[in-house]
């Protein structure tokens, strides 16, 4: 056999199958063998004595917001803390780039911004709002993932919230191109209503912001979204759920309507509450935002029984200009977290490994048909993240590689380190640093079918 690029030794792997002794052999970026030993050289070898061997982490959810707002973040600064957290694959959303991605031309655009900066691969969801049903066939033949839609206000004026008649007519040409759409899923209605009887009796605390976005508001939304997509045969994600009965209703359309449904949850809402909002700040505000622990306790118990589908960071940062002053309601939400997605998950009392691999990686390749990627099997992209579940750090400032490092969980220790993250057979990070080098490529949904 000639020689290989890559092989790894001695690590704890996790395949399809379960967690094996096993070894991985590398070329062209793709695994092309796994044996409990592999005979023959390599030009690198790398030995994983007490790591685990997970597939990169594929993050569904994240806002590296470039072109146009790359001051929040951006690809190159996005993507390196990606990979700092085993991550090898994202799915950028479409809104906070400017523009968003709403058509072909801003599609290519951000395309290349991506190939020109990104650490890692990447995949790109187009947009549904009020003006741009028109255009999704284009931004279908250009590659999206999917289409993401807002059942509320975003925040962003130059991304409106779909109301009825754009969801359901979305859904209705997404569904004849075999593609998915993703819903923010909170009540307008509820939501604004709140907010607004809330701010006219002087209402800017934490506390009055909880009270603007309650769980009704995330229930109702989703009901209504499953019952279109139903309709008109589109397959549905709802994302970043925070409470489980949301969860549940997502569950039991699947089950009992047949809806093809499929829900994440984040960090956040498993590792936060609504009391550490007052606590860590602006760094903690999301929408929807921070449950009760009772809640964080059954979405737990919800990953644990396999009724939640994935889980992405809904990374959406912002400069600290922009998380600054004592009006919770004016303060710019959005929790920065790309970098501790996976090691979150692991540790005493929470996931097993093969859960938490599924859940990060094989689970999101599958529901949005990412060819060769999200399980180390022969013949699939060779992206790994090497893990110590040994090995507790707590985090520190310093250790974020994204543009602002104002993650809510600094202070926070964890369970497991990520020490090597490997892309297509090439290390992009080891040991607390990022490492370029091939340019990112542009992940394209198998509508197909095929392997995935």
């Amino acid at each position: 056999m000639a020689a290989m690029d890559l092989v790894i030794r001695n690590g704890r792997v996790l395949t399809p199958q379960g967690e094996q002794a096993l070894e991985i052999a590398v070329s062209d970026g793709r695994i092309v063998e796994l044996a409990p030993r592999i005979s023959g050289s390599a030009k690198t070898e790398i030995d994983a004595t007490g790591l685990h061997v997970f597939p990169g982490v594929i993050d569904a959810h994240v806002h590296f917001n470039e072109p146009g707002r790359t001051e929040w973040e951006g690809f190159a600064t996005g993507s390196a803390a990606l990979a700092a957290g085993g991550g090898t694959c994202f799915f950028e959303m479409p809104l906070n780039a400017s523009p968003p991605t709403l058509d072909a031309a801003s599609f290519h655009l951000k395309k290349q911004a991506a190939e020109a900066h990104s650490l890692t691969d990447f995949a790109l969801w187009g947009g549904l709002t009020p003006g741009n049903p028109d255009r999704m066939e284009e931004l279908a033949d250009c590659g999206v993932v999917g289409f993401k839609a807002f059942m509320s206000s975003s925040g962003i004026e130059d991304f409106p919230r779909a109301d009825d008649w754009t969801l359901y007519r979305g859904m209705e040409i997404a569904a004849k191109r075999c593609l998915p759409v993703a819903v923010h899923a909170e009540s307008e209605e509820i939501t604004s209503r709140l907010t607004a009887q809330i701010r006219a009796r002087g209402g800017r605390g934490w506390n009055d912001y909880l009270q603007s976005r309650p769980a009704i508001a995330e229930a109702e939304a989703i009901q209504r979204a499953i019952f279109l997509a139903g309709e008109t045969g589109c397959s549905l994600h709802i994302v970043h759920v925070s409470t489980a009965r949301g969860v549940e209703i997502v569950r039991r359309a699947r089950r009992e309507w047949k809806v093809d449904v499929t829900c994440e949850t984040c960090p956040h809402y498993l590792l936060l509450s609504e009391a550490n909002l007052s606590e860590i700040g602006a760094r903690a505000k999301c929408a929807p935002p921070l449950r009760s622990p009772e809640e964080s306790r059954s979405l737990w118990w919800q990953l644990s029984q396999g009724n939640i589908d994935l889980v992405a960071s809904d990374h959406s940062p912002a400069p600290q200009s922009m998380k600054g002053g004592d009006d919770a309601f004016a303060i710019w939400g959005g929790i920065a977290g790309v970098q501790t997605t996976l090691v979150s998950l692991l540790g005493e009392g929470k996931l097993p490994p093969d859960s938490a691999a599924r859940l990060t990686s094989a689970n999101v390749a599958k529901r949005f048909k990412i060819p060769n990627k999200g399980q180390i099997t022969v013949g699939f992209d060779a992206d790994f993240a090497l893990v110590d579940l040994k090995r507790p750090h707590t985090l520190k400032r310093e250790d974020l590689l994204d543009r602002h490092k104002l993650s809510p969980y600094v202070g926070r220790t964890f369970a497991a380190t990520v020490r090597t993250t490997i892309a297509r057979g090439r290390v992009i990070f080891q040991d607390g640093r990022a490492i370029p080098g091939e340019k990112a490529r542009l992940i394209v949904p198998n509508r197909g079918g095929g392997r995935a």
